[in-house]
């Protein structure tokens, strides 16, 4: 679910990787990584990757957390998290068909 998130907060704000990659000092195969749940980013880019989108840390982070763990609060946490991956997957597909048209 964060490799999803950190690729769709990209194509929300209509980046390519390679931007991207350049703006965060990493390669863009490593942010391909990164987008494909390969690797795993350090705190520290993500602090870069949320200064260059004006976010929070922590709404980066909120992906990140185990969500397997069981416990209320983390299951609330898990659906709310999938329902912000949907919104982000329906506005990244709405791009790509304006884009086609």
């Amino acid at each position: 679910m964060f490799s999803d998130a950190l690729r769709l907060i990209r194509t929300f704000h209509q980046i390519s990787q390679s931007d991207l990659a350049g703006s965060l000092g990493i390669s863009r195969s490593y942010l391909s990584e990164l987008e494909s749940g390969k690797k795993s980013p350090s705190l520290e880019l993500l602090q870069r990757y949320s200064e260059h989108f004006g976010m929070p840390l922590s709404a980066l982070i909120f992906f990140s957390e185990n969500t397997d763990e069981p416990g209320k609060d983390l299951k609330i946490k898990k659906l709310l998290g999938e329902k912000a991956i949907a919104i982000l997957q329906w506005i990244e597909q709405r791009a790509k068909f304006k884009d086609a048209a």
